[in-house]
C-alpha cells in the first residue's frame, strides 16, 4: 500500500472523529456539475450512491448545482466555479475549501477529509479557549 493511500486513510479516520460537531455548524458540500460531464458521471457511479450514508456525508450534506441550467454563483465563494465537477465545502456561509475535478474515489475522500478537518480547526480558533484568551 503506498504512502498516499495511508495518509488519506488516516485523514478519513481523523475526520470521522470530528464530524458530529461540524454537522451542527451547517457545513454543506456544493457539487457544481453540468450535463455531459464525464467526470461528474464517474463521481455519480463511484461516490454518490453511498455519500449520504458516510460520516462525511452526514457532516456536510451534498447540494448539487447545475451550471448548465444557469446555476447562480453562490455567495461566499472565494472565486467563481469554472470547471465541473467542482466540490466546494461551505460552513456558516463561507468557503472552507474546494476540490476541482474528480480523479478517483480515494483522492476525493482524502481531500474531503482534509477540508472537514480544516473546519474543526477554524471552529477551535474562533470559539475555543485560545480564542477566548485572545479576546481578553
Amino acid at each position: 500500500m503506498n504512502a498516499t493511500a495511508n495518509v488519506m486513510r488516516a485523514l478519513l479516520v481523523a475526520s470521522a472523529l470530528l464530524l458530529p460537531a461540524m454537522a451542527a455548524r451547517g457545513a454543506e458540500l456544493l457539487m457544481f456539475e453540468r450535463a455531459g460531464c464525464v467526470w461528474c458521471e464517474r463521481w455519480d457511479r463511484e461516490v454518490a450512491p453511498g455519500y449520504d450514508k458516510t460520516a462525511e456525508g452526514r457532516a456536510a450534506p451534498l447540494r448539487r448545482i447545475d451550471l448548465g441550467k444557469g446555476g447562480a454563483p453562490e455567495t461566499g465563494l472565494a472565486k467563481p466555479v469554472r470547471y465541473t465537477p467542482t466540490f466546494v465545502l461551505v460552513s456558516e456561509g463561507r468557503e472552507i475549501g474546494r476540490i476541482t475535478g474528480y480523479l478517483s474515489n480515494d483522492t476525493f475522500w482524502g481531500l474531503l477529509g482534509k477540508m472537514l478537518a480544516d473546519i474543526e480547526k477554524t471552529i477551535e480558533r474562533t470559539s475555543g479557549l485560545s480564542a477566548t484568551m485572545e479576546k481578553q
